[in-house]
């Protein structure tokens, strides 16, 4: 009993915040963000992947992106991605790369916007000290994808050669969408921990965020797979938005997935009030 009352109330206090502090509102404003983020980070992955010698990322990183999204809305946006790509770069140093990476940091800003409100905390730390970090960010994660498709070219030929000549081991191997979707996995649930912890101001632990990570993943799965549906059974943006069909259906997704974002901080907030609640009643 007791702990469907901590559970009702930890719920009203999260959706309850995210209700009276503008929550639907960020929630666009970082889904609009990540749209205008993504070809940005990835124009400047591509291109330091190039400056590196690793031609072959642009489709790894790509491919690596979308299976995380519903078939129905990554397909028509993917081969928008791709078509960008496509374009020959100078190099690594040109300004028009050095200004997509500043363009792609403008969406870590965004999450990190979203989760100070939704942690209930105010930013004191200086401005450049700030986008700094989100260019670090930006730089990290193009390298993770640069590391992470050369481990999707080379794990499935490594585990063919191992199961050739390791019959013990052939039945472990599995297929290699099991492993694409398991690395694709693993990067996302990193990546949340990631920007839970050192993006808002002040401190975390690991416990604190966890609780907000596996919500954002369930909801994402859930949201995701229902928007998907509707698209399957309902929806027709092409003759609705024409061109603009693949766009609106990538920022209707990216809503989705944004509101959920922010409810996952919403709700590490709401459990860590609640904690010091009781003990502060237990003190007294």
């Amino acid at each position: 009993m007791r702990g469907l009352t901590a559970t009702r109330r930890v719920l009203a206090d999260a959706f309850g915040h995210f209700n009276t502090d503008d929550g639907w509102a960020m929630a666009s404003h970082v889904a609009i963000s990540a749209l205008m983020a993504l070809f940005p980070f990835l124009i400047f992955a591509t291109a330091l992947a190039s400056f590196l010698g690793a031609d072959a990322f642009s489709e790894q990183a790509v491919d690596l992106i979308f299976d995380t999204w519903p078939e129905e809305v990554a397909e028509p946006i993917a081969s928008e991605v791709h078509n960008v790509l496509g374009v020959r770069r100078g190099g690594v140093l040109t300004f028009g790369v050095v200004l997509a990476g500043l363009f792609a940091s403008n969406g870590v800003e965004a999450l990190r916007l979203s989760l100070n409100r939704a942690y209930r905390v105010s930013e004191r730390r200086s401005m450049l000290r700030l986008r700094a970090q989100s260019l670090i960010f930006v730089l990290i994660a193009t390298l993770g994808f640069l590391a992470i498709s050369i481990l999707l070219v080379a794990a499935p030929v490594a585990l063919r050669i191992a199961a050739n000549n390791l019959e013990w081991i052939a039945p472990y191997v599995g297929t290699i969408t099991f492993w694409r979707y398991a690395i694709a996995l693993s990067v996302l649930v990193l990546a949340l921990i990631s920007v839970h912890l050192w993006l808002p101001a002040g401190k975390r632990s690991l416990l604190d965020v966890l609780p907000g990570v596996a919500f954002t993943l369930l909801g994402s799965f859930v949201g995701s797979s229902l928007f998907a549906a509707y698209l399957g059974s309902f929806a027709n943006y092409s003759s609705t938005y024409a061109g603009l069909a693949s766009i609106m259906i990538a920022v209707v997704f990216l809503y989705i997935i944004s509101a959920v974002f922010i409810l996952g901080g919403e709700l590490n907030a709401s459990i860590r009030r609640y904690r010091e609640a009781r003990a502060i009643a237990g003190d007294a």
